[in-house]
């Protein structure tokens, strides 16, 4: 009978060379997932129209800026993880003091998620950021103070609210404050002047045989009359007055800290500027001409609809007066 043979080296060898190779295959594997994994996070960072920060804030140095900086600021991350005031510099000067103030703020809230404030990137265009920002969890014993982030840009959604508070706030015809937004104003105003006892004086303007106008040469014509109208009004008033179209051919103006004196030298500089108007028909030119009730405010005056009021009867005898005139109340 044959004696048993010892198991040869190439007999053990081979579960041992299968496990290896196992192994090996395993580690390539899972080589390969967190490549595909870093290739992800990866992407993930360069499609987020967000800047994802990490700032040391004893050293004042930034730790680490995802791809959105370049894209967003316009300038290599490479220089504000040298220089922190990279980032500091290419805040709005008008921003500068909010930014930092509120960065500090992390410190004694331990997060801070209302900030925004704007950028110039390297284009010197005006960018607008939403950044959170908040403090990293320390490890016990810990003294660095690790401040992460996210900033966000928001330009296209700040251009959004702008345009959508612009068209609640003015007449598309004419680009003037349309009825509510004047009167909204007009109110602030009124309050402000009876508050300091400071003057204030109340116009209403309306224009003479509009309907004419645009019976005469139809509505495209009458709205180019409206609009130069506008423009003048515009033009004439100082900074800081309120104008607005508060009806279809009526504007109103209020002068803040004015006597009704003054407001008058205004309204005959507009009467007159309005007169030297000449619009074409065709062969045709024709001018226009308005009638306009001016009032000043009254230590009686307790409501801004008094002066309303008063302008508006004021106008309405400057009307039945032959018109093209201004006419106090």
């Amino acid at each position: 009978m044959a004696k048993d043979l010892p198991p040869t080296q190439s007999a053990t060898a081979r579960p041992e060379a299968a496990q290896t190779l196992l192994a090996l295959l395993h580690a390539q594997g899972e080589v390969a997932r967190l490549s595909e994994r870093e290739q992800l996070y990866s992407s993930l960072l360069d499609s987020v129209n967000a800047v994802l920060w990490a700032f040391d804030w004893e050293t004042r140095q930034v730790l680490y800026v995802s791809p959105a900086y370049e894209r967003i600021f316009g300038r290599p991350a490479s220089l504000v993880l040298a220089d922190y005031n990279e980032w500091r510099d290419a805040i709005y000067p008008d921003d500068l003091e909010y930014a930092e103030r509120s960065l500090a703020q992390v410190l004694v809230k331990g997060t801070v998620e209302d900030r925004e404030y704007r950028i110039l990137n390297a284009a010197g265009e005006v960018r607008w950021l939403s950044d959170k920002c908040y403090i990293n969890q320390q490890r016990e014993g810990e003294q660095r103070v690790i401040i992460v982030g996210i900033a966000e840009d928001i330009t296209e959604k700040k251009q959004l609210e702008g345009e959508l508070q612009r068209l609640a706030t003015t007449d598309v015809l004419t680009q003037s404050s349309n009825r509510r937004h004047f009167f909204e104003c007009a109110q602030l105003a009124f309050d402000s002047a009876r508050e300091d006892g400071t003057p204030m004086a109340f116009l209403l303007l309306d224009i003479d045989d509009f309907k004419q106008i645009n019976d005469s040469y139809g509505h495209q014509e009458g709205d180019q009359v409206l609009q130069r109208i506008a423009d003048s009004g515009k033009a004439v008033l100082r900074r800081g007055d309120l104008f607005g179209r508060i009806g279809g051919e009526e504007f109103a103006a209020v002068f803040p800290g004015c006597t009704a004196q003054v407001a008058e030298q205004i309204a005959e500089r507009l009467q007159r500027e309005i007169q030297r108007l000449s619009f074409n028909h065709g062969e045709q030119t024709y001018g226009v001409t308005v009638s306009q009730g001016l009032t000043g405010l009254l230590d009686e005056d307790e409501t801004l609809d008094s002066l309303f009021a008063r302008a508006d009867a004021a106008m309405y005898r400057a009307k039945r007066q032959g018109k093209n005139q201004i006419v106090k109340g």
